[in-house]
């Protein structure tokens, strides 16, 4: 069946249905990642926009219910090259077509991605509406595009933010553990807001030593506080963080608490705001899997998993914020920390799920905080 990509600025590009059929809508995106497209459809950072893979070939080694990074997919649509047709992995239950139309997404093989790449980059990331069938409007399609709500000033968060609080239940160490080093004295109670949190995320807070409670994004930060935790995590998410008022005010308290306080992506960049900061949005964003970021203390330079549109403005901090770590292929800011009070973020993902491990040592960094606040 003929599939078709319209964007807003009139670009159209002819294709084959890869998923389930219909129409679906989004921000039209990249990510240049090798492997990990089951961990990418599973993330909720991606919501509201349409995923373009930039490896050539996706699908070759199937689906596993290990790989899912939250419970269910949540990105509005997807674009391929080449769309494997067989599953070639011994932990494989499927294929990635029966996948995505089983979960009822949209998508697009049999496209040139590497013109749509170049597009996205020298353009910015622009709307787009993926159509299956055979007798398609391409103009109509292409004004839909410019209709669709932009990202700017849109609250993604509360889409994907759990319903209720839970405690996050420790899985296997054999199944998901890589080689932890660094184990807290005792466990450790964390707090963490889910503004979209990545299962790894907890994963490996619960690997050194952590036991995890999730609160809701709109939880006061008076009924995470009251709970006595020796930490507080805010996630990673989809969108503009500006408009996430509650999250930011809720963020100021925690900062002002002196409760130990580590941000990974949208949670870096909703505490870089409610520490006197301000955001702005990128021209196509950082998403892949292979992002080289600067320590600025050490020199030291780490791979790093990323995925955002939006970033801290460096010249907007206060004197009593510092930036820890830049992006080396922009200079964006990739890491904050408050000079007086036990709090720091990062831009990027530690966790990886996909990625490289290269940033693991801030969960490290994380528990060495806490023990150093309770001495």
């Amino acid at each position: 069946m003929e599939a078709i990509l319209a964007l807003e600025n009139g670009t159209f590009y002819r294709g084959i249905a890869a998923g389930a059929e219909g129409q679906t809508q989004g921000e039209v995106v990249f990510n240049t990642s090798m492997t990990g497209y089951q961990e990418v459809l599973t993330d909720p950072s991606y919501s509201g926009q349409i995923v373009t893979m930039t490896c050539a070939e996706i699908g070759n080694y199937g689906v596993s219910p290990e790989d899912v990074e939250s419970r269910k997919p949540h990105i509005a649509g997807f674009v391929i090259r080449d769309e494997s047709p067989v599953a070639s992995n011994w932990r494989a239950s499927g294929t990635l077509r029966d996948y995505l139309v089983a979960n009822q997404i949209v998508a697009v093989a049999d496209i040139d991605t590497r013109a749509l790449t170049r597009l996205l980059r020298s353009s910015g990331v622009m709307r787009g509406v993926i159509a299956t069938g055979n007798q398609l409007d391409v103009d109509a399609l292409v004004e839909h595009a410019r209709s669709i709500p932009k990202m700017e000033g849109s609250d993604l968060v509360k889409v994907v933010t759990s319903a209720r609080a839970f405690d996050w239940q420790e899985e296997d160490p054999k199944q998901y553990d890589m080689a932890t080093k660094r184990k807290a004295k005792r466990r450790l109670k964390i707090a963490a807001y889910d503004f979209g949190m990545k299962w790894n995320i907890m994963r490996r807070l619960t690997a050194h030593g952590c036991d995890v409670r999730v609160y809701p994004a709109s939880t006061p930060a008076s009924e995470l506080l009251a709970t006595s935790p020796d930490g507080v995590f805010l996630s990673n998410g989809p969108g503009d963080p500006a408009p996430l008022t509650y999250a930011i005010d809720n963020a100021k308290a925690l900062v002002a608490s002196g409760v130990p306080t580590f941000g990974i992506c949208l949670g870096h960049q909703i505490l870089g705001l409610a520490m006197g900061g301000s955001t702005y949005k990128l021209k196509f964003g950082h998403r892949g899997g292979n992002h080289p970021v600067k320590k600025l203390s050490t020199g030291k330079i780490e791979i790093t998993s990323q995925n955002h549109g939006f970033a801290v403005d460096p010249e907007s901090l206060p004197s009593n914020v510092d930036v820890t770590h830049r992006n080396l292929y922009d200079g964006t800011v990739e890491g904050l920390r408050h000079t007086t009070q036990p709090v720091f973020c990062v831009q990027y993902h530690p966790e990886a799920s996909p990625g490289p491990h290269d940033a693991d040592y801030l969960f490290n960094d994380f528990i060495d905080l806490i023990e150093e606040k309770r001495g």
